[in-house]
């Protein structure tokens, strides 16, 4: 008798076990909605496209996300391949900010990503005198997507200096607009991210002295990361 209640005691308990065991497997809904997969959209030219002699940020931001247990989905017309990795994003080489606000209803209708990340300013030279342009359109990209997704996140960069002058002493100038013109929204999930943050041209490009090599990828990829850390940080 003692010993059958014993074996009772052990199947119970073993049950009991296994109960608490898969309990703690089901995921809380506050750990369904801290792992919701998010989009993003990486808006640009070719410093977000990347190319074949120098790199794309958006490789070393995804490595970083991943390190940090963010479920994360780059989304976009256009795919780059680097290092066998392949990634989707809007990053169109030697097209400027004008470009991206003729495109950016379609492109957004067809992506509407969770978390934008724009960086556009180059491919004009300072003897247009372009800031005003390249602001202008910039407002407009933002207006749409929000037009479109009011709960869109826009993190919006100073562009990466650059060592290739005259052509780009302008830039300086309009980072200082940019972070005025994204300022001038109010609006918290509009966000100025400083792009120059770590970042010097003269280690972090490659012989044309405008893009990014691997070491610049990465300054730029943990700037965004940090921009993103925190403006999700704020809707909880």
């Amino acid at each position: 008798m003692n010993c059958t209640c014993k074996k009772y005691r052990a199947v119970i308990t073993l049950v009991f076990m296994m109960v608490v065991a898969g309990s703690c497997a089901i995921p809380t809904k506050m750990q369904v909605k801290m792992q919701r997969k998010r989009t993003i959209l990486g808006l640009g030219d070719s410093i977000t496209e990347g190319g074949a002699d120098f790199y794309s940020y958006l490789f070393p931001l995804d490595s970083l996300l991943k390190q940090r247990g963010y479920a994360m989905e780059f989304t976009g017309p256009r795919l780059s391949v680097q290092g066998g990795d392949s990634i989707r994003h809007a990053g169109f080489s030697g097209k400027t900010a004008e470009f991206i606000a003729k495109s950016i209803d379609s492109i957004y209708s067809a992506f509407p990503a969770d978390i934008v990340l724009l960086h556009a300013g180059h491919n004009h030279f300072a003897e247009e005198s372009p800031i005003a342009g390249i602001v202008q359109a910039q407002r407009k990209i933002i207006e749409t997507i929000k037009r479109k997704n009011k709960n869109a996140i826009i993190l919006v960069a100073a562009v990466i200096t650059s060592g290739k002058l005259p052509k780009y002493t302008y830039i300086p100038a309009l980072d200082s607009a940019i972070r005025d013109m994204t300022g001038a929204f109010h609006d918290r999930s509009i966000v100025f991210v400083d792009q120059q943050a770590h970042w010097n041209w003269e280690l972090h490009t490659i012989q044309d002295k405008v893009h990014p090599n691997r070491e610049g990828a990465l300054v730029i990829a943990s700037n965004w990361l940090n921009a993103i850390q925190t403006s999700l940080s704020k809707q909880h």
